[in-house]
């Protein structure tokens, strides 16, 4: 039993005794004790003042001295208007340090034997990776590990979106304009020469809408009717209708893209259990499309498209099959929906990691997918996130509109290196350890600073700030872990651990920080699994790491006459570390153990 738990029976049955009230135990609301007051668990009085008669101050009182009278892990209390505040035994403290240097996986909870599925990344085939995609990686990537950590079995996937006008753009500005040209030609990674191709088409797109408007054509008109664009759409149908020479281009120029995501991936650090392709699960949305139709669930308009009627749903009427018979990218998700579950038919749920720009398009597929009889499709979750912005000017793309994701981790890796020379941080590093610093920082700064925000609030990336090794940024967390690992190798070499008699420690007010920090780890992974927001673990571990800080300057470790309290103090220091480890590994972070 955790000791919030322990406190809360402890409240229950101090009612019981004293007012002689039963009261059920999810009644109870422990709150974390404002750092103004002296406590660490705070019990709300207020909603049970009629029940229990009185005033808060006298309700408080009582059940204050009855745990302190009665139970040895109170100390003390404080009564602040409707708040009693509870003081935590040192005995208490000494006993939960026990309890957790004993707990292997210390955090991480039993299996639930839930089995969810999280969508992320998901790019188009026909451009690389960009800052947006950052987010998305390092958002999904995390969310999957914490869901985990709380206890459930995750597939990581995503859909690849491999086929569709967008597509169809690249093919054939590469057709027309390539020349021949490849990625070991040109020197360029595959993502990045099929994104030149999708400028380039929108290059000779626009020229082409401004000649028309010239010859008397609308905007609109010319918009429509530019050659260009009629050519890729022919392309399109000529894919649809699986024309050979069409799909060997397709095939060729997914082939490269797929080895330039696999590059960024590897970089990144992040990884998928199952992969699915847009091109194999339109034709499964399509035939469910045609099957609801049947059924009376769609109806079809005049032109031969096929609907679905929400207005009723308080939403609108939502297009699924084109007129021409071509599907649109709801078609392809209502066939991936069904394709995973009937892939892992013992799935409790699914997790997409997409921008807040497709909220409305997800609460269309998942009612569309109840529409069609399917009642996995309410355990459907759609992780919305916020755009990624950039301070003007900073680090734009070649094509000068995004920011491509390789460039970005680049300049990263170069300031984090220039940042760690300047610092004097590589002293005694071989040229080898020290690149591999430069990039366990720049990717730790890049993740921890997208990561700590809450994934719904559209945010500012700040390179700069993200790099510094003080304030709530991954480096100052990685920093931490590095002292600490220099702790350990020192006590290590000293080699004088002996056997620890925690019944005889007096802590320090900022061991006790610590450990009222490291009993939260569990419940904190368990909140950040509920909420999908990686963030409250961002915020956990940037909270113990500057608490161990501040032990670290108030407290001695080495220069400790008492080789009890030495030996205490070393292995409160493993724990810090542990749970630092195991905290920025659920966001996807390495940490150095020398910096």
């Amino acid at each position: 039993m955790n000791l919030k738990n322990q406190i809360t029976n402890a409240v229950l049955k101090a009612i019981k005794e004293v007012f002689d009230k039963e009261i059920e135990s999810s009644k109870i609301n422990l709150q974390t004790t404002k750092p103004e007051f002296e406590g660490t668990f705070t019990f709300v009085i207020f909603p049970f003042i009629k029940e229990l008669g009185g005033n808060p101050m006298d309700i408080g009182t009582k059940i204050g001295d009855y745990l302190k009278n009665n139970n040895e892990s109170i100390a003390d209390y404080n009564v602040v208007k409707g708040f009693l505040n509870l003081v935590i035994s040192s005995m208490e403290w000494v006993n939960q340090f026990d309890i957790i240097s004993k707990t292997a996986h210390y955090g991480f909870a039993d299996s639930t034997g839930k089995n969810i599925m999280v969508e992320y990344s998901s790019p188009n085939t026909n451009k690389p990776l960009h800052l947006g995609h950052l987010r998305n990686n390092f958002l999904g990537y995390s969310v999957a590990e914490i869901l985990k950590a709380a206890g459930h079995n995750v597939i990581k996937t995503q859909i690849i979106n491999d086929r569709g006008i967008h597509i169809c753009k690249s093919m054939l500005a590469w057709q027309k304009f390539g020349n021949g040209e490849t990625p070991q030609s040109s020197g360029l990674k595959g993502d990045k020469l099929a994104g030149k191709y999708y400028v380039k088409f929108d290059q000779i797109y626009k020229e082409e809408i401004n000649q028309l408007i010239t010859t008397g054509k609308s905007k609109e008109e010319a918009e429509k009717e530019a050659p260009i664009l009629k050519e890729a759409q022919e392309m399109l149908l000529k894919w649809e209708q699986n024309d050979p020479e069409i799909r060997a281009l397709w095939e060729k120029m997914n082939g490269w893209v797929y080895d330039g995501f696999n590059q960024t991936y590897q970089t990144l650090g992040v990884d998928f259990d199952k992969l699915y392709y847009e091109s194999d699960t339109f034709l499964i949305g399509k035939d469910y499309v045609l099957e609801g139709l049947k059924k009376g669930v769609f109806f079809q308009k005049d032109d031969g498209s096929i609907w679905v009627d929400l207005i009723n749903d308080d939403l609108d009427e939502k297009l699924l099959l084109r007129s021409d018979g071509t599907s649109v990218y709801m078609t392809q998700d209502i066939g991936t929906a069904i394709l995973r579950f009937e892939d892992f038919p013992t799935l409790n749920g699914q997790v997409y990691t997409v921008g807040n720009e497709q909220e409305y398009h997800f609460k269309v597929l998942f009612l569309i997918l109840q529409k069609l009889g399917f009642d996995w499709a309410k355990n459907c979750y759609h992780l919305s996130y916020g755009m990624v912005d950039l301070p003007s000017g900073k680090m734009k793309s070649r094509e000068g509109t995004v920011v491509d994701a390789d460039d970005l981790v680049q300049e990263m890796i170069d300031t984090a290196k220039n940042r760690t020379e300047e610092l004097g941080k590589i002293d005694g590093f071989s040229k080898e350890e020290a690149n591999k610093l430069y990039h366990t920082l720049a990717l730790g700064a890049i993740k921890y600073f997208l990561l700590k925000v809450d994934p719904k609030k559209r945010m500012l990336f700040n390179p700069e700030e993200s790099i510094e090794f003080n304030g709530n940024t991954g480096p100052f967390i990685q920093y931490t872990f590095a002292r600490i690992s220099a702790i350990l190798r020192k006590a290590s070499m000293l080699n004088n651990a002996q056997h620890l008699d925690i019944n005889s420690l007096s802590l320090h007010v900022t061991e006790i920080e610590l450990l009222a920090l490291l009993i939260k780890f569990p419940e904190t992974i368990q909140d950040a699994a509920s909420a999908y927001e990686p963030s409250i673990i961002a915020n956990f571990v940037y909270d113990l790491a500057k608490s161990y800080n501040k032990f670290y300057a108030e407290v001695s470790i080495f220069n400790e006459e008492n080789e009890n309290l030495k030996q205490f103090r070393i292995e409160l220091s493993k724990i810090v570390a542990n749970t630092i480890a195991s905290s920025m590994k659920l966001l996807g972070i390495e940490v150095p153990e020398r910096m």
